[in-house]
């Protein structure tokens, strides 16, 4: 039955202070874009944490635009224990009486409410060996929850809508796609002081993902060694993850340099920056910095698996990510032709312009009046 406004809508929030995630930078579009947008529908956003804080200025305008927040001081262990385990505790008593409750991408609670949740991916089901143990253990937990009680699911991909059809045996039906949007990119021209800070010299190959074997680094730097001098550096840009070898290996390396993570207007600048932008995953609900990469005008060679295809269409040049010969092919090609990468540039900066947090708002709210 449709619903009219306003209506009254829950969101656990939590994963926005995980900086370096993709779920992190998907939940802060998500939190900005509604209350930037939204000024019919009363929100509730739902914050645990036990040593982490939200910003104040996002504090400070949740409240401002009339909103709730409330805050539980448990870490996020505690909450999975209590939702994805045991499964006790409803979260109205917490949120009271709502229309509609939005789980995480990590927990999900009982409820007598209307529950909506979003799958961005299920890597944990395609490739377990790639996923940490803990992190496995709460997936599973949690999406047994979700094949029972959440009334709709929302996904990143079409390739991750199949995923859950297939894997989870859930009804089509019930599965709604929508492409999350990109935060608008600035243009930095005083690039020269970032490039100093972390040693880099022009031309420099880029890639960024999470040190973690679903992220294939691996295969890429074992494709980038083969390919003969002289060769751009790699530079790699990621956060902590469990895969610990990697390092070892890229120390090895003098011409590859691994860095943390890094805030966007410097990411931004190794973007714009780069010869070309290289992302060798195994398995993405999305792949948020492949367009990050072509909304910043860089070339894009990628993985041809998961939803990366669907993603970026025909303006990037497809390797197989399990094949080493396949990943330097492709590297290689765009070393070589000056052609090829501006024809890549120019089609991925007018791609990325169609993935905006306005149009994710705006099916969001239809989808959850409609049910």
């Amino acid at each position: 039955m449709k619903k009219s406004f306003p209506m009254k809508i829950g969101i656990d929030i939590s994963q926005i202070v995980h900086s370096g995630s993709g779920v992190a930078r998907f939940t802060d579009g998500l939190v900005n874009t509604i209350l930037e947008n939204d000024t019919k529908n009363r929100w509730t956003f739902l914050f645990y944490s036990l040593r982490q804080s939200l910003p104040n200025t996002l504090e400070k305008l949740i409240k401002l635009k009339g909103h709730r927040l409330i805050k539980i001081p448990l870490p996020p262990t505690a909450v999975s224990a209590l939702w994805n385990n045991i499964h006790k505790f409803k979260v109205e008593n917490l949120v009271g009486y709502l229309d509609w409750f939005i789980s995480s991408d990590w927990v999900e609670p009982p409820s007598d409410l209307k529950k909506a949740t979003i799958i961005h991916d299920l890597a944990y089901l395609r490739f377990p060996e790639t996923i940490q143990s803990n992190i496995l253990k709460t997936q599973t937990q949690r999406i047994n929850w979700v094949k029972k009680e959440s009334k709709i699911i929302f996904t990143d991909s079409i390739s991750t809508k199949n995923d859950v059809i297939e894997l989870l045996k859930i009804n089509g039906n019930k599965i709604f796609t929508n492409y999350p949007g990109l935060n608008l990119a600035k243009q930095i021209t005083d690039y020269h002081e970032v490039l100093s800070k972390y040693h880099i010299t022009k031309p420099y190959i880029l890639s960024v993902g999470k040190l973690e074997p679903r992220k294939n680094l691996k295969r890429l730097i074992d494709a980038y060694s083969s390919i003969k001098e002289p060769k751009p550096d790699l530079v790699i840009v990621g956060s902590k993850g469990w895969d610990k070898e990697i390092k070892k290996i890229i120390n090895k390396n003098e011409k590859i340099k691994l860095l943390g993570y890094l805030n966007d207007d410097e990411l931004t600048v190794l973007y714009q920056q780069a010869l070309f932008f290289v992302y060798p995953s195994i398995w993405e609900g999305f792949g948020y910095p492949v367009l990050e990469a072509m909304q910043n005008g860089t070339p894009v060679t990628v993985s041809n698996s998961s939803s990366l295809s669907e993603i970026a269409k025909e303006n990037a040049l497809y390797f197989d990510p399990m094949s080493i010969q396949s990943i330097a092919q492709a590297m290689k090609r765009l070393i070589d032709d000056i052609q090829l990468r501006n024809d890549l540039k120019n089609k991925g900066l007018a791609h990325s312009k169609q993935f905006t947090w306005k149009k994710y708002y705006n099916l969001l709210i239809k989808t959850l009046m409609m049910n």
